[in-house]
C-alpha cells in the first residue's frame, strides 16, 4: 500500500509513534489509510449538515476495513460573497482546494481519498485535486436544499432573493413582503435549489463516473443521502484494494460524457472553466470549441431554476441523473464509474417517473443544449452564454454600450434606472486577473430581471454568471480587459451586435479604429496589490484556457 511509505521498516519507529499517538492500533497500520477531505463549515448552507455525512463516510470506511482520517478544507459561499470584494476570493479557492488536498495526501501517504463537498469551487477544486494525485478517490456531494414555502408558493435563492430585491427597489412588491422572502427562500441545510454551479458540478460529477449513481440529486435531509455517503465509504476501499484510480475514470470520453448533461440540463456557464481545469489536471486537451460542438446537438430537455419551473427536488424525484442518462443514452461513452458499473449499465437500470421534468427528446424545450460560445473581434479567444436562459427574442440584439470598469458601478446605475431599453451593460475589469478572481455577475443580472429591462437590455463582461443567471447576459470574454483584450477599448455609445444562433459578439469598429484606439489605452491599476489575490493575479491564465494558475 502507499501508506506503507509511513508505517512500515525499521526506520518507521517514530513515524509509527506518531501514528499511534492519534489512538490507532497494531492492527490498524495493517489496513488502508483513507483520507477524508471534508468541506464542512458553519459558514455555509450547503455544507452545514455535513458533519452528519461525515459519520456515515466513516462508517463506511470501517465496515470496509479501512482507517478514516478527516482532515478539513476552506469553503466559502458565493452567494454570501456576491456584489462586494469577497466574490474575488471563489474561484481563486478552487486552486486552493487542490493544493490542499494534493499537500495533505503526499504528505501522509494516504492510499485512497473521499471528497466531500457540495458548492461552487470546492467541488471541482476537489476533482482536480483527484486527477492530480491519481490515488483511488471518490466524490461525495452534501446534496440540494429543499424549495422554500410562502403564500403556498415555492421559494428558489436567486428568483426570490436576488431578483425580488430589484422588484422591491421597483415597487413590484412590498418590503414587507420581501422580509419575507428572505426568511423563507432557503429554509435549511443543502445547496441552493436551482441548478446553479454547486448542483450543476454535483450533477457532472455523478455523470463523470466520480460518485455513485443518485448522488447528485439525492436531497440534503434525505436517508438516501446518509446511505449514498456509508456506501461511497465502503467503495473507495474496495477501490484501493483493485487500485482503479481517477485517471482510470476521467478522460476525454468521460468529460465529453458530462458536457453532455451540461448541456441537456442547461447547467450553469462556470462548467466551462472547471471542466477545462480538470481536462487540464488531467493531461486532457479539451477546448471551448468541444463545448459548442456538443451542445449543438445535443437537447435541452429538462428546464430547472433559474432558466425553468423545475426543482432539483424535481429532477430527484423524476428519477435523476441515471432518468437522464437513460434518456440520451444512445448519445453517451460507455465509460468506467467508480461503482463499477458503465454508464450503460446504469441507464438501463434506471427509469424515468416524470416526462414533464426530463422531456422525450422529441419534446425537448429547445433543439440545441444550454451554452453557446460566441466568437468575433469583440472575443477573439471565446465569450460564453447560457442561451436556453435566453429569451427568443434577445437571441439576436443590437444596442449602445454602457462602460463600467466595476460591478458596483454598473449596480448603481442599474438600480438608479439610469439603464435603457437598447442599452449593452459592458463590465470589464472583471476577469481572472483584472478582478481580481473573474467576479460572478449575479447581482447586476438578477437587478436586470427585476427592473423588467430582461428583454431590452444586455450585459457583456470578462468576468462571468452565477449559475442563477438568467437573460442575455455574455460572460468569459477573452482576451480579459487587463490583458489588452478589446473589451478595454469600448467606449459608451459604441453599437454592440449579438448573435447567438451564429455564435457571433461583435463591436462596430474597424480594424483600424480599434489600433488606434489601443495606441492611446492606458490600462486601469491593479485593484489588490497585497496577498494571495495579488499573487494569483499574476498567475493566472485566461477564461478560454479555464482560469488556472500557470
Amino acid at each position: 500500500m502507499r501508506s506503507d511509505k509511513i508505517k512500515k521498516g525499521l526506520e518507521r519507529v517514530p513515524h509509527r509513534a506518531l501514528l499511534y499517538a492519534t489512538g490507532l492500533s497494531r492492527q490498524d497500520l495493517a489496513r488502508p489509510f483513507i483520507g477524508v477531505a471534508t468541506s464542512f463549515t458553519d459558514l455555509i448552507p450547503g455544507h452545514i449538515g455535513m458533519r452528519d455525512l461525515e459519520r456515515f463516510i466513516e462508517r463506511g470506511i470501517c465496515y470496509a476495513g479501512g482507517v478514516a482520517f478527516f482532515f478539513g478544507v476552506p469553503g466559502i459561499c458565493d452567494g454570501i460573497a456576491m456584489g462586494h470584494l469577497g466574490m474575488c476570493y471563489p474561484l481563486a479557492l478552487r486552486e486552493l482546494v487542490a493544493d490542499t488536498i494534493e499537500t495533505v495526501c503526499n504528505a501522509h501517504s494516504l492510499d485512497g481519498l473521499v471528497c466531500l463537498t457540495n458548492c461552487d469551487k470546492i467541488t471541482p477544486g476537489m476533482l482536480m485535486a483527484t486527477a492530480r494525485l491519481n490515488i483511488p478517490s471518490i466524490v461525495v456531494t452534501a446534496g440540494p436544499m429543499l424549495s422554500g414555502r410562502f403564500r403556498k408558493r415555492r421559494l428558489a435563492f436567486v428568483h426570490d432573493t436576488y431578483e425580488a430585491l430589484a422588484r422591491a427597489k421597483k415597487g413590484a412588491i412590498s418590503y414587507r413582503d420581501l422580509s419575507c422572502l428572505e426568511m423563507e427562500a432557503c429554509p435549511g441545510a443543502g445547496s441552493c435549489q436551482g441548478l446553479y454551479t454547486a448542483n450543476t458540478m454535483a450533477c457532472l460529477t455523478e455523470t463523470m463516473g466520480m460518485s455513485l449513481p443518485g448522488c447528485a440529486t439525492s436531497l440534503a435531509v434525505s436517508a438516501k443521502k446518509r446511505r449514498i455517503a456509508q456506501a461511497s465509504g465502503q467503495r473507495i476501499v474496495e477501490l484501493v484494494k483493485r487500485n482503479i484510480r481517477p485517471l482510470d475514470i476521467i478522460n476525454k470520453k468521460s468529460l465529453e460524457n458530462a458536457i453532455l448533461v451540461d448541456m441537456a440540463l442547461g447547467g450553469s456557464t462556470n462548467t466551462v472553466l472547471h471542466l477545462m481545469a480538470l481536462a487540464n489536471e488531467s493531461g486532457i486537451k479539451l477546448e471551448l470549441q468541444d463545448f459548442d460542438r456538443i451542445s449543438r446537438h445535443t437537447p435541452h430537455i429538462a428546464n430547472l431554476e433559474p432558466a425553468g419551473p423545475h426543482f432539483m427536488e424535481d429532477l430527484e424525484y423524476a428519477g435523476g441523473i441515471p432518468a437522464v442518462i437513460k434518456r440520451l443514452k444512445d448519445r453517451f461513452h460507455n465509460a468506467l464509474t467508480v461503482s463499477g458499473k458503465r454508464i450503460y449499465e446504469i441507464a438501463d437500470e434506471a427509469e424515468i417517473f416524470d416526462e414533464e421534468v426530463i422531456r422525450p427528446i422529441g419534446q425537448a424545450y429547445h433543439k440545441q443544449g444550454g451554452i453557446a460560445v460566441l466568437f468575433g473581434n469583440l472575443a477573439p479567444q471565446g465569450a460564453v452564454v447560457k442561451q436556453t436562459a435566453v429569451s427568443p427574442k434577445m437571441l439576436k440584439f443590437t444596442g449602445r454600450a454602457r462602460v463600467f470598469n466595476r460591478e458596483e458601478e454598473a449596480m448603481r446605475a442599474i438600480l438608479g434606472r439610469e439603464i435603457k431599453p437598447g442599452e449593452v451593460i459592458v463590465i470589464r475589469y472583471e476577469g481572472p486577473a483584472g478582478g481580481p478572481g473573474m467576479r460572478e455577475m449575479l447581482a447586476p443580472t438578477s437587478a436586470i430581471v427585476g427592473m423588467g429591462l430582461a428583454e431590452s437590455v444586455a450585459l457583456i463582461t470578462d468576468g462571468r454568471f452565477s449559475g442563477g443567471t438568467r437573460g442575455p447576459c455574455i460572460g468569459h470574454i477573452s482576451p480579459e480587459a487587463a490583458s489588452r483584450g478589446p473589451i478595454a477599448i469600448l467606449k459608451d455609445g459604441d453599437t454592440i451586435k449579438i448573435d447567438i444562433p451564429k455564435r457571433r459578439l461583435e463591436v462596430e469598429l474597424s480594424p483600424s479604429e480599434i489600433e488606434s484606439r489601443f495606441k492611446n489605452y492606458r490600462p486601469i491599476p491593479p485593484k489588490i496589490t497585497r496577498g494571495y489575490l495579488a499573487r494569483y493575479s499574476k498567475q493566472v491564465s485566461s477564461a478560454d484556457r479555464g482560469a488556472i494558475l500557470i
